[in-house]
């Protein structure tokens, strides 16, 4: 029986970019499960860029995370013992109890995992967790592909615009990604993605995408915001749909940021901008997971990890998150 574990906690509140010195590694005792209970040993958590936004002290669509308590966010582990008649021990169940190493919990906490072969458990992190279904119902809900489009996505190589890529691909549309390294964009082309750009490298982004796009966009998936977003504008077509999921170069600002200088753009192009939050599309799980399955058993769906290990390796996982450490998604194995 797990009597002790390890927990990540929020030491200090970041400003700007985040750092070592805000987080904290704590010992706990753990209890044997009560009635109704499980206790679970994490394999993977995960770490995503909407959580700085939840280190800010602010109202926002989900609670901010408080200074001494341990972070949450998503898992997939192992049951070790069930006071539960629904769980039995060996059981891979997926929480948002991670930033830990064990726990015990309520079983409605706990999410038993489907079995698909040859698919990792910690694939419901990524591909098939979150960050997957936010790349499907945020492209096919909001951009609505159409066969022959043309869809500019940034971020491309991350967790979320990788699955946008190969969704992308699978409804016959055209797909220009940027990503920040030669190998990640190597790694798009392998999937399928017509033109990949390092925008790190290239000297002008607006005219990369220009040429990989000569006719314009009628898609552009949005996980950066800043330059990008801009050169989005200034390339679509007319109705053509802007789907914004993140903004990560503006996550760490510590202040207000100019919005883009061409948004006048948006009304002669008659241009449809519409954010979303992934919990907004829960209903489209059952589906999502469905296409997904359909997708991998074609090998139209690929997709990389990047991990880290240990949990005290959490926050440098985290912070690697800013500065492009990742391609794909980015896991740390407990």
């Amino acid at each position: 029986m797990i009597t002790v574990s390890r927990e990540v906690r929020l030491l200090s509140r970041p400003v700007g970019l985040p750092d070592a010195a805000n987080f904290e590694i704590a010992e706990v005792a753990l209890a044997a499960p009560g009635t109704g209970e499980v206790l679970v040993k994490n394999r993977f958590m995960s770490v995503d860029p909407y959580m700085r936004g939840r280190m800010y002290d602010r109202p926002s669509y989900v609670p901010p995370f408080q200074i001494g308590e341990v972070l949450q966010g998503h898992a997939v582990g192992e049951v070790v013992a069930s006071n539960d008649p629904g769980f039995a021990p060996g059981d891979l169940v997926s929480s948002m109890w991670g930033w830990r190493e064990a726990f015990v919990m309520p079983a409605a906490a706990v999410e038993k995992l489907p079995a698909l072969d040859g698919v990792p458990a910690e694939a419901f992190l990524g591909v098939l967790g979150m960050p997957g279904l936010t790349g499907y119902a945020g492209l096919l809900e909001i951009g609505q592909p159409k066969p022959g489009d043309t869809v500019f996505v940034s971020g491309a190589a991350g967790a979320v615009g990788s699955v946008v890529c190969q969704v992308a691909k699978a409804k016959g549309c055209t797909v220009v990604g940027s990503a920040g390294s030669d190998e990640k964009c190597e790694w798009l082309r392998s999937v399928g993605v017509d033109h990949a750009i390092n925008y790190k490298t290239t000297a002008n982004l607006l005219q990369a995408v220009r040429d990989a796009a000569p006719k314009g966009i009628d898609i552009y998936f949005d996980n950066v915001g800043g330059e990008h977003l801009e050169v989005a504008i200034e390339v679509a077509r007319p109705f053509a749909r802007l789907v914004e999921c993140g903004m990560i170069a503006n996550y760490n600002a510590t202040e207000p940021t100019p919005g883009p200088r061409n948004i006048i753009m948006v009304v002669g192009k008659s241009l449809k901008i519409q954010g979303f939050i992934v919990n907004q599309f829960a209903h489209l799980r059952p589906q999502f997971l469905a296409d997904m399955a359909g997708w991998i058993a074609d090998g139209k769906m690929r997709w990389e990890d990047t991990v880290f290990e240990g949990i005290e390796r959490a926050p440098d996982a985290f912070l690697g998150l800013f500065s492009g450490a990742n391609t794909g998604k980015m896991l740390v194995r407990l």
